[in-house]
């Protein structure tokens, strides 16, 4: 998997999961909406109650978000400074490895190989 298609796939499952947070939230404070007008006061401790679980729950998935960025940054630059650091390693491994992919290829077009 390059880069690119990495990223493209940790795009979309963001953008996945902010989707369902965001519908369960908007649900939930369609709810409270809908009780806001009951008096019972333990029923108005327990809207306060969820109102601040929504707003932490937002606090913590947007900083979870900002971590999960951070570190994958973090990871393609320090590939990306191995890759230009040891370039002749890098090679080297590209190399064995097409090698044997070569060979394991090749072997599976033999007759009586599987």
């Amino acid at each position: 998997m390059d880069v690119q298609t990495a990223r493209e796939a940790s795009r979309q499952a963001r953008a996945a999961t902010r989707e369902e947070v965001r519908k369960l939230i908007a649900e939930v404070e369609n709810l409270l909406q809908c009780v806001k007008n009951l008096a019972d006061p333990e029923l108005a401790r327990a809207r306060a109650e969820v109102k601040n679980a929504i707003a932490a729950t937002q606090e913590a998935l947007s900083e979870r978000a900002n971590q999960v960025r951070r570190r994958a940054n973090e990871t393609l630059e320090a590939s990306n400074r191995y890759v230009h650091e040891q370039p002749w390693a890098v090679i080297g491994v590209t190399a064995l490895s097409g090698l044997l992919l070569g060979l394991l290829v090749a072997r599976r077009g033999e007759p009586g190989s599987m």
